[in-house]
């Protein structure tokens, strides 16, 4: 049964980063290392662009999971940041889900490692409490596009809504007339092709300048 279109909403959505640790980082198989990292600080820059309550999560960091990735830690130095001690579903943390409460949003915007387990469980857990739910796939990594899939299926079958993070932008964004430059920045910096648009896009503006405004 198909389900009505709700569109992310900037004043209402958060963004979950959770479990993107170094060493997890290594058992991502369904993107290429440096692809992967692309997607997930894209998502964090859009999210510190649009100015979205962002909550940092770790599980047992002390153990093989490793540190967060230390750009994400650089991005949100004001971030709430919950290292779990030992819970592999955030949503188990009580001080996870206080900071999750405490921004008042009811989308959630999730992505980590690993996609079924780390990013699933989350997911689900959120989905049972009454929160929409977009999980960002391109920016959410696990072993082979096996378990990825099954993942996807299970968290969509359950409400989910599947998104990657240059459709995140742009929904939240809506329209260009509210910042060409900014945005296109933004997308500058993570996509090759959309640089060389930019550049265009720079250059017709400059050989054709705007008419100045009559006092």
């Amino acid at each position: 049964m198909s389900k009505p279109y709700n569109r992310l909403d900037i004043s209402n959505a958060a963004v979950l980063l959770v479990d993107h640790q170094t060493g997890l980082l290594s058992l991502v198989r369904d993107f290429n290392p440096d692809q992967f990292k692309n997607n997930v600080l894209a998502l964090a820059h859009l999210a510190a662009y649009f100015k979205l309550p962002t909550i940092l999560t770790t599980s047992f960091e002390d153990g093989p999971n490793g540190p967060l990735m230390p750009e994400l830690k650089e991005q949100f130095p004001k971030a709430p940041f919950i290292p779990r001690p030992g819970q592999i579903n955030a949503w188990d943390n009580e001080d996870f889900v206080k900071a999750v409460k405490a921004t008042g949003r009811k989308q959630l915007i999730i992505a980590g490692v690993v996609t079924e387990v780390c990013v699933a469980f989350l997911a689900l857990s959120a989905l049972a409490e009454g929160f929409e739910v977009f999980v960002v796939t391109d920016a959410s990594g696990t072993f082979n596009e096996i378990t990825r899939d099954s993942s996807w299926n299970r968290m969509s079958e359950a409400g989910a809504q599947l998104i990657t993070w240059f459709a995140v932008a742009c929904e939240l964004h809506r329209d260009w007339r509210r910042d060409i430059e900014g945005l296109g920045a933004l997308f500058a910096k993570h996509i090759p092709d959309y640089r060389n648009l930019m550049l265009s896009y720079s250059a017709i503006k400059a050989a054709n300048p705007l008419p100045k405004s009559v006092p």
